[in-house]
């Protein structure tokens, strides 16, 4: 690719849709065409006499990192919470008409606890910690959304009467149950079902406000995994328990050595057992989720399956019901393609372009989130009119440790980020930028030295990161650009600026990402900027834009 390089064509200044990322499938090369797991099936139905084109819906169903996946409906209406762990705000919630095209609605809490390690103190991160696999139930009219966490110590409930526009309160107590699922049976008791391998249910007191003393405490599904076999590496866990026409049903996955995740299943007649188990789905790795009814009738299970350095997206998998057993996908193979429309939302609002063009105090659009705990004395929006502004308020180590990273998740199959960064206020020793975040990271940005500033680019592939290229800087303001291409697993990260907005060139190597357990997360987008010499620089973000289109197809 040559170093330099004019885009393909130039959008507008000033963005002002909600939502601006253009999914443009139907003018991709026909060789993506047959190979994009995302790339709608066209069909044809008579409706009044008339052919109508529509496209069906194709696993995954969201092409971006949205794992641990319970779901719920009311009405007409479903629901599903996921995991972003050390991220804030915290325990996404999105609904849906059809259960494939999702929008982010809220989150449950804006921070999970305030510690060390949710501050990035002291060398101390929550780095594949946070808040784990939630459990979502709806019982007499409220909404309950309930999490664990390792770095709190504490299983946190939140209630709500309004999924939407309602408030969160909040109930927690230890211990952390892992990876629990908060169930109400019909006669009035609450349960909370737990654990790994061996799978434990206690009862809760009536407020939720912890264990029941005295109440029912047993290990109800004693070496659960051993209805996929012997060799097990990773124990059954991921409970998630529902009663379904008077039996009780327990959902998990597990993991046979030189295997895959595998999605097995309980179930009995009374709560407290005995149960009997079998594997209901092994293909793909898709597993881990939760069984759903739609209003006609129709079951599926909504799952999430491993998907690279993207993260691990969700998978919407039909269901039958053969003698009381659910039988998950079509012949044993969860389909790529589904009996579903797609309404064509693409990734709806859980990506989104920002202009920041808001007034001081609005809330930043629900795509955003921090990276850990921000410090709200060092960000702003509109104290300068249009502009994102991140102060340095501390000295760190590197970009891992930096307060006040703002990210959004990276997507599939391609996407690319673009930010303008004006730079004058910068200090000896600043670097602020754009970054593909996750331990083997990679960023595109600018480094202060002394009074003389440069654009660097720095990988950590090689898990120490390391000054690839740098390039002089003189003038006040910089464009940054990364775009990622998740194709059959390519999983590269390509970096550019520059000086005009309107040629590009690349800088740097290409990052190979990689998915990584002390992350335990799928690659975002980042905007940051940290000390390491003195406090006080700043610099203003123009713009945030998102595209579906990267340089290496144009």
């Amino acid at each position: 690719m040559a170093r330099g390089f004019s885009v393909f064509h130039q959008r507008p200044k000033r963005w002002n849709e909600k939502f601006n990322i253009y999914i443009k499938g139907n003018i991709m090369k026909t060789e993506f065409l047959i190979g994009s797991v995302l790339i709608g099936l066209s069909a044809a139905v008579s409706f009044a006499g008339v052919a109508k084109q529509f496209t069906m819906k194709e696993n995954p169903v969201i092409w971006a990192d949205v794992p641990d996946v319970a779901a719920i409906r009311v009405g007409d209406t479903y629901y599903m919470s996921s995991t972003t762990m050390h991220m804030s705000p915290g325990l996404p919630i999105m609904k849906s008409k059809n259960l494939v095209n999702w929008e982010l609605i809220g989150y449950a809490y804006d921070t999970l606890t305030d510690n060390e390690a949710l501050r990035l103190e002291n060398s101390r991160s929550a780095y594949g910690a946070g808040s784990w696999a939630s459990s979502l139930c709806y019982h007499g009219g409220t909404f309950y959304v309930s999490t664990f966490s390792r770095t709190s110590g504490r299983t946190h409930i939140y209630t709500t009467k309004d999924m939407e526009k309602g408030t969160w309160k909040e109930t927690s107590f230890s211990p952390s149950l892992h990876d629990h699922s908060l169930f109400f049976d019909n006669d009035s008791r609450v349960y909370m079902l737990y654990g790994g391998g061996n799978l434990r249910l206690v009862e809760l007191e009536p407020d939720l406000s912890g264990i029941k003393e005295g109440g029912f405490n047993e290990v109800v599904i004693r070496n659960a995994s051993a209805v996929a076999g012997p060799n097990i590496g990773l124990q059954a866990e991921g409970s998630q328990l529902r009663k379904i026409n008077a039996k009780y049903y327990v959902m998990n996955i597990t993991w046979p050595r030189g295997g895959m995740r595998t999605q097995i299943i309980h179930r009995a007649d009374k709560i407290t057992g005995p149960y009997e188990g079998k594997v209901v789905l092994q293909d793909q790795g898709v597993a881990q989720g939760c069984l759903i009814d739609t209003p006609e009738g129709k079951w599926y299970a909504l799952l999430f399956q491993d998907n690279g350095s993207v993260g691990r997206s969700p998978w919407l998998v039909p269901v039958k019901w053969e003698d009381g057993w659910p039988v998950l996908g079509i012949d044993g193979k969860a389909p790529t393609t589904l009996d579903i429309e797609d309404k064509g939302q693409d990734m709806a609002n859980i990506v989104a372009s920002d202009e920041f063009n808001r007034q001081p105090g609005e809330p930043l659009p629900l795509a955003w989130q921090w990276n850990h705990n921000p410090d709200n004395r060092y960000w702003s929006i509109g104290k300068r009119s249009g502009y994102l502004r991140l102060t340095t308020g501390r000295v760190d180590s590197g970009v891992l440790q930096a307060r006040n990273s703002l990210t959004q998740r990276t997507f599939g199959p391609v996407s690319s980020a673009t930010t303008k960064i004006e730079v004058a206020h910068m200090r000896d020793g600043d670097c602020a930028g754009l970054i593909a975040l996750q331990r083997k990271f990679g960023y595109v940005g600018v480094k202060m030295e002394g009074n003389t500033k440069s654009i660097i680019m720095v990988s950590a592939q090689s898990d120490r990161p390391e000054e690839i290229e740098s390039v002089p800087l003189t003038q006040p303001a910089v464009y940054l650009k990364i775009d990622c291409d998740f194709r059959d697993r390519t999983d590269k990260a390509y970096f550019y600026y520059s000086l005009d907005g309107k040629t590009w060139t690349k800088i740097g190597s290409d990052l190979q990402m990689a998915y990584t357990l002390p992350h335990f997360m799928g690659y975002r987008f980042g905007l940051f900027n940290f000390a390491t010499k003195i406090t006080g620089g700043f610099v203003d973000f123009d713009y945030y834009r998102v595209s579906d289109e990267i340089f290496v197809d144009r």
